[in-house]
């Protein structure tokens, strides 16, 4: 039998300080895979399919010609995670907030939907969405 492939994403993420953000995202219960990790980068390992990558600027501008964004003044992606309910939203930005981040006032609240934002360390925008899976199913 053979297994059906899983599609992976590998976010990069210019960062300022490698060791500052590994520590910021292990203190979110995120593991640091050392297979793929040195001085100028680590492997976050946030799934089976989600890994982000953080690569220090330098090494980051190797991969692109273009201007590296300043993260804490300019929104270039919104990066967003499910959770498996309301009280995981909430414990992730807590803990985000714990480890330095920046939580998000704005709450988005339906029905069906619940969600909070925080900002990492460089500024880069992780939402947390929790959705009813009643909703989903239609």
């Amino acid at each position: 039998m053979t297994t059906a492939y899983q599609q992976m994403i590998f976010v990069n993420l210019p960062v300022d300080d490698l060791d500052a953000s590994k520590k910021f995202f292990t203190e979110l219960g995120y593991s640091i895979n050392p297979q793929f990790s040195d001085e100028n980068a680590a492997s976050v390992v946030i799934s089976d399919t989600i890994v982000a990558m953080l690569l220090t600027k330098p090494f980051y501008a190797t991969f692109t010609k273009k201007e590296i964004a300043d993260a804490t003044r300019t929104s270039e992606v919104l990066l967003c995670l499910s959770a498996e309910s309301r009280e995981k939203v909430d414990e992730l930005v807590e803990k985000a907030v714990a480890a330095g981040g920046t939580a998000s006032e704005r709450v988005q609240e339906l029905d069906f939907m619940y969600g909070r934002s925080f900002d990492d360390l460089d500024g880069h925008t992780w939402e947390v969405v929790w959705m009813d899976p009643s909703a989903v199913q239609g």
